[in-house]
């Protein structure tokens, strides 16, 4: 793993969001190049048909060595600890960038979830995207710490 990279659908509006997953971005860069892409959420009162379309932005920003891993209500959830061993592997495989796919307001579509390696779950309960955001950006650097030692995860 060369870098990582987070592609979320819609932008990170609210300031205290931006702050929090600035914060966390930084103290990750320290460990990998990281990038955050951001879709243009698509406006249509169709849920079905956003999924889709958003679906075709999500796939089209992707790379041939992009390792899919997308962020869903129906995925299975990961402990820190568990999150940290997979970052291990991922380092250890210079081949793919591990991409985190947070979907938009009405989910993802099925087409970029068949492409998943992984359906993970941040919990039972739903999130905005940017907290969702946020909170995927805080246990990517807690991953790292626990994997170097650092006394921010006790």
């Amino acid at each position: 793993m060369r870098d990582l990279k987070i592609i979320l659908v819609g932008k990170i509006q609210k300031p205290f969001f931006r702050e929090a997953f600035a914060h966390y971005l930084k103290r990750v860069r320290h460990y990998i190049p990281f990038e955050l892409v951001e879709i243009k959420e698509i406006k249509v009162n169709d849920p079905e048909l956003r999924r889709k379309k958003e679906g075709e932005l999500i796939l089209n920003r992707m790379a041939p060595k992009d390792l899919i891993l997308a962020m869903d209500e129906q995925g299975r959830a990961l402990s820190s600890r568990n999150l940290a061993a997979d970052l291990v592997k991922w380092e250890e495989d210079p081949g793919f960038v591990p991409c985190f796919v947070i979907g938009g307001a009405y989910g993802m579509s099925e087409e970029v979830k068949s492409k998943a390696i992984r359906l993970i779950s941040l919990g039972p309960m739903t999130l905005p995207h940017e907290l969702a955001a946020v909170v995927l950006m805080e246990q990517i650097y807690r991953g790292f710490c626990i994997n170097r030692g650092h006394p921010y995860h006790h």
